[in-house]
């Protein structure tokens, strides 16, 4: 009996290395390739922002813009018009290889939406970009469907990682994202890999991230606590609110607009409107500068609702981005408005929205917390980590992405209001 476990430890640290020879030499270019996207888009953005703030009247073309992008997908990018859903998809059941049209018309339809003044964010590109490029290493390296699972895991993890400077909380998205209840860590190594290698590409490239600085952290305390769970219940019933009103949105264009393309037009008009009815761009683009100042100065209450509403029309008409950059400005403005009744700074309370309501909207606590870590410090990020969770469990089981699967239930109710909750949300996702 004894004499057998050297000989088993033996077999397990053969196991080791040939997994890590296997993957290594995959992950590294998925890497660079997600980090390499990553920073052609966040320079583009950049571009189209400063563009668009210094002759505003390009807003009125929004519109024409979503029209273009609309037909460009209609008969150009058909098989890729699922975006993160059809990646899930492939996940769960590996069939073919991404087109790799997908990253340059994700890339592109992404920047016009942007250059124009459509309210949405950049981590959906991030991911379609790291993914699909990622795929494309599946017949050089002779990868089985289970291995291209592996693989599509970690272009999402590069790209993400890389698109906001956050390695750690990059490498478990891509595990956590696929599914409710469950963490895939048959992919945790090359995830790993392949989210710093994106972060470090994505710097080398001479790209800069945002600096969110949480002023005021209290000391840890059962009533602080209190008041972080409390806010995160918050957060999450926001977050659930957005998911599903931008997919009762889309919904509404698809019954009532038969020809795609018209979709984004018809949403260009009404956002477009929006903004000249406001007299303000504070609630299209990715908001970052609003974003930064929630940690600072206090703001209008309703400033969440705004960039909610703004975003929920501008990426239900069909336009292209993501979502979770405008969950940020969302998350940081909910908290900045929380500051007026609970008993917590105010800064810190936008850092908590930061990433819980997300957090809900994802269904990834994990990750958020790490980059609440990752981005606001430890102190900081145990509050904010409080609050992630509480979000995740109050979000339902719906989601910002139809395709990601229930596996294990927040909230095991033995009955039938559980039961048809989800039957009802199941049907939505088959719907759409």
């Amino acid at each position: 009996m004894s004499k057998s476990h050297p000989a088993s430890t033996s077999t397990e640290l053969r196991n080791a290395l040939r997994y890590l020879l296997r993957w290594v030499p995959i992950a590294i270019p998925a890497g660079i390739l997600g980090g390499s996207a990553s920073a052609l888009l966040l320079w583009s953005l950049n571009v189209a922002t400063e563009t668009r703030e210094s002759h505003k009247g390009i807003i009125a073309l929004l519109p024409v813009a979503g029209l273009f992008v609309g037909l460009l997908y209609k008969y150009l990018g058909t098989s890729v018009e699922a975006g993160n859903n059809l990646i899930l998809d492939e996940i769960h059941d590996p069939k073919r290889t991404i087109p790799i049209r997908m990253t340059p018309l994700i890339l592109l339809g992404t920047f016009l939406t942007h250059l124009f003044g459509g309210s949405a964010g950049r981590e959906g590109t991030a991911i379609q970009t790291g993914a699909s490029l990622a795929d494309q290493l599946t017949r050089p390296f002779g990868l089985r469907p289970r291995e291209r699972r592996i693989l599509l895991m970690t272009g999402i993890s590069a790209g993400f990682a890389s698109v906001f400077g956050t390695p750690l909380s990059g490498a478990i998205f891509g595990l956590e994202v696929l599914a409710i209840g469950t963490v895939s860590y048959d992919a945790i190594v090359p995830c790993f890999i392949a989210a710093f290698i994106g972060d470090f590409t994505t710097r080398i490239w001479g790209i800069h991230h945002t600096i969110y600085t949480v002023t005021q952290t209290p000391a840890m305390t059962l009533r602080g606590l209190f008041f972080a769970a409390l806010a995160g219940s918050a957060f999450g019933l926001t977050g659930m609110a957005f998911a599903k009103c931008t997919h009762a949105i889309g919904n509404v264009f698809k019954r009532y607009i038969a020809y795609a393309p018209l979709r984004p037009f018809l949403g260009g008009i009404l956002v477009a409107i929006g903004v000249y009815v406001i007299h303000s761009t504070r609630y299209i683009g990715l908001g970052i500068p609003a974003i930064v100042e929630m940690f600072h100065v206090e703001q209008s209450p309703w400033d969440f609702a705004g960039k909610f509403l703004f975003t929920a029309v501008t990426l239900g008409a069909g336009f292209k981005g993501g979502e979770v950059t405008p969950l940020f400005f969302i998350g940081a403005a909910l908290g900045n408005a929380l500051g007026y009744i609970l008993p917590l700074p105010f800064s810190l309370l936008a850092g908590m929205g930061f990433v819980a309501v997300f957090a809900g909207a994802a269904n990834t606590p994990i990750a958020s917390s790490l980059m609440a870590i990752e981005l606001f410090g430890s102190e900081a990020g145990a509050y904010a980590a409080v609050a992630c969770v509480l979000s995740y469990l109050f979000s339902g089981h719906s989601g910002i992405y139809r395709s990601q699967r229930i596996v294990n239930k927040k909230h095991d109710r033995d009955s039938a209001q559980q039961e048809a909750s989800l039957a009802v949300d199941a049907k939505i996702r088959q719907i759409s």
